[in-house]
């Protein structure tokens, strides 16, 4: 393989390349003739293209391009090139042909196995090569990285993750008789991963675990991500298609890794929201990749339920909202809350219809620290106000509604809203008051770029 030096996740949100291709196939009807099969290609490649049209950051300056997430690095990168330098691995390869038929042949579902038609997999793979050749180069937009992904890791060497490669697919040895992939792909699968390329033969091996619909646990799944993140891939493209035996949703658990809960949905919140039921949906199935499905929704109906079964004044709910988005136009604080709650127990009948919502005990033991954060910002903040041209709400007022819900209600939860506060009324920042709130976030068990949203405010020089 080339050598690559971006991360996939700039380029990819799900599957890509040869692997990419064989879910394309696995997911289409059967072609009649390789003819059809390459046509097939075509289309892969053109839905590609589509996806992501050639001009649509030309005007941009290279600045404004890096923010974006544009790859300056590569433009002339794109899933033709991702394809051929796949392909080229695997045929090139010491690889049996037997070998590389197995392996295609379960990727792709069984829809289409070239043999059947009279030509080897390899000579179908110098096809597909060709295809690709033929196109013109691409310019492509990078997309923006998966929030769990570094923007400068460098892509593994072979050499450091050979070994963990082959290890995941023997592990699949290891279950019951008659399971699948085979015993074959999976001797072919490892013999691809040390004679041809590791981080290939792993897509491919995630790609036969999804066609043979294998159940991993959750102790796998978290290998497997783990793996993703060291190649570069977007979190998704673990996800999608892998039956996965999800353990019960906690919503005492974090392991959300940026913010979650009614926190989180203030932060989405904007001028030109509508606060519909359908905004709130896209809320509430937003679970982060690695939770079990549901989870997004079960957080931000407890912390919807605690605020309504709370003794906090319907103003103050309405102040609290207002202080912690950029969107004043809910009207009653707690019809607010009832809506949430309402879409949340929508989605959860949806994908968990036993779950029952239970609001877990609030962790008060660092209500005195977060209190005091809460009571040193008052001041700072006593002379300013919340959306000055549109049901303006003094800062003060909002404070107030903060002390009362880390006092009386839940620290977490106010520590949350406290932080999207900071955000909405630009309050700067000293590197120890930073300090500190990452320290809390710690023992709340926020994930690793939660706190870091407010670190903007930090004051430099």
């Amino acid at each position: 393989m080339t050598g690559r030096q971006e991360s996939y996740y700039l380029c990819y949100d799900g599957d890509f390349g040869l692997s990419g291709l064989a879910e394309a196939f696995a997911l289409s009807p059967a072609p009649e003739n390789a003819r059809a099969a390459l046509g097939l290609v075509t289309a892969k490649l053109d839905a590609y293209d589509r996806e992501t049209p050639v001009d649509t950051f030309d005007h941009l300056s290279a600045d404004q391009r890096s923010i974006l997430g544009y790859d300056t690095s590569h433009d002339e990168w794109g899933y033709a090139e991702d394809l051929r330098d796949d392909v080229r691995t695997l045929v090139g390869s010491p690889l049996s042909d037997e070998a590389v038929q197995t392996v295609w042949r379960v990727a792709a579902g069984g829809v289409w196995d070239p043999a059947a038609h009279g030509m080897s997999t390899r000579d179908w793979l110098r096809c597909v090569e060709e295809t690709c050749a033929a196109r013109p180069p691409r310019r492509i937009p990078g997309r923006r990285p998966a929030p769990s992904r570094m923007w400068n890791a460098r892509p593994p060497s072979a050499d450091e993750v050979r070994d963990d490669v082959v290890a995941e697919i023997r592990s699949c040895r290891e279950r019951p008789a008659g399971s699948l992939p085979s015993p074959d792909t999976l001797s072919a699968l490892e013999e691809m991963a040390v004679h041809a390329h590791p981080e290939l033969a792993f897509r491919l091996f995630l790609r036969a675990l999804k066609v043979c619909s294998v159940r991993i646990d959750k102790e796998r799944y978290d290998r497997f991500q783990a793996l993703g993140d060291r190649f570069g891939y977007h979190g998704f493209l673990i996800d999608t298609g892998l039956d996965v035996a999800w353990p019960p949703i906690d919503t005492a658990r974090r392991d959300a890794v940026w913010d979650f809960g009614l926190s989180c949905l203030a932060g989405q919140a904007h001028q030109e929201w509508s606060g519909s039921r359908e905004d709130i949906r896209m809320a509430a199935e937003g679970d982060d990749v690695g939770q079990t499905p549901g989870s997004a929704a079960a957080v931000l109906l407890e912390d919807a339920l605690r605020l309504l079964r709370s003794a906090l004044p319907d103003a103050a709910v309405s102040a609290l909202w207002s202080g912690a988005s950029d969107w004043s136009g809910t009207g009653d604080g707690r019809d607010w809350l009832r809506l949430i709650a309402d879409v949340c127990r929508e989605r959860l009948r949806e994908v968990v219809p036993a779950y029952g919502p239970a609001v877990a005990p609030a962790r008060t033991e660092l209500a005195g620290l977060v209190l005091r954060e809460v009571r040193e910002t008052a001041p700072t903040v006593a002379d300013k106000v919340v959306s000055p041209h549109w049901r303006p709400v003094p800062a003060t007022e909002v404070m107030d509604a903060l002390e009362h819900v880390v006092t009386r209600i839940d620290p977490d939860l106010g520590f949350r809203l406290f932080l999207r506060v900071l955000s909405r009324l630009r309050v700067s920042l000293t590197q120890e008051q930073y300090d500190r709130y990452q320290a809390i976030g710690e023992r709340f068990g926020y994930g690793e770029y939660h706190v870091c949203d407010v670190d903007y405010l930090i004051e430099t020089g």
